[in-house]
């Protein structure tokens, strides 16, 4: 693994390609375009890659509540990873994606929720990959056996009555991870209304990565994150339990534990409102 246990080089992943304790997760995927990760994972993906797409495999179906990626089943999802031949609490899971992280971190965060905690992101993604020269195949693998019995870490998680109860509080820290415009209400592409949670402070996921979709190196994490030092408690959220897990990952890195996840974010949290 690299110096980052969250993260593994491409390096360290073509050289356990055929390691049968590794499964990958290819986790491509475009809001505005949900059939595209398919089609992409279809026409060129890392060997042995297994596909899991954000609406149908890594959410639940959107309600009134709950927010635009509600999180999914956790019996249905256990029962895909077990196809994928992960077994709970032994097979390393090594996600990738090609937008920084921004869906592998989904599927890293719900294993740990589930109580896997042996899974890392590839680090750089899918570019990294393809500039590496290593391989790429349209063969889809057959499905495996493995044995997956979920058991949910509900510390891992904040919901609505939480975040009201808990976002004042002085030891507690609300992280929008949005971007600068959508947190001060600037603009709002997705939900209903512009604006943030009350109480929260902004830091955007995209920030905690290179422009090449690397993560940034451990020292400049811990500068980004200073502000949080003292926090008995972060909750984290962003438009809907997505992106937030990228800063969620970003945090771990440092071995910061105490951050949890509001899944519903912004479009769970403004629903009440209008």
């Amino acid at each position: 693994m690299s110096e980052n246990e969250q993260v593994v080089s491409v390096e360290w992943l073509w050289e356990n390609l055929e390691n049968p304790q590794v499964a990958i997760a290819d986790c491509r995927f475009r809001l505005n375009n949900p059939s595209w990760g398919f089609q992409q994972y279809s026409s060129s993906h890392i060997p042995g890659a297994y596909y899991l797409n954000l609406d149908r495999d890594l959410s639940a179906p959107v309600a009134k509540h709950g927010g635009r990626h509600p999180l999914p089943n956790p019996k249905i999802l256990a029962q895909k990873l077990a196809a994928m031949g992960i077994d709970l609490g032994e097979t390393f899971v090594v996600a990738y994606d090609d937008f920084n992280f921004a869906f592998a971190a989904r599927l890293w965060w719900l294993l740990r929720y589930l109580g896997h905690e042996r899974v890392a992101i590839l680090n750089g993604g899918w570019s990294a990959w393809l500039q590496g020269g290593y391989p790429v195949t349209q063969a889809i693998p057959a499905p495996k056996s493995g044995n997956f019995v979920p058991q949910l870490i509900s510390q891992k998680i904040a919901d609505l009555e939480t975040v009201r109860t808990r976002k004042d509080l002085s030891g507690t820290i609300l992280v929008d991870s949005r971007s600068h415009s959508r947190y001060r209400g600037e603009t709002e592409p997705i939900d209903p209304i512009a604006g943030h949670i009350p109480g929260a402070v902004n830091f955007p996921w995209s920030e905690v990565s290179e422009e090449a979709g690397y993560l940034r190196p451990l020292p400049e994490l811990k500068q980004h994150w200073s502000q949080l030092d003292q926090a008995e408690e972060i909750i984290v959220y962003c438009g809907s339990g997505v992106t937030a897990c990228v800063n969620l990952l970003s945090l771990e890195s440092l071995g910061i534990k105490n951050a949890k996840l509001y899944p519903g974010g912004w479009s769970d949290w403004c629903s009440y409102i209008i």
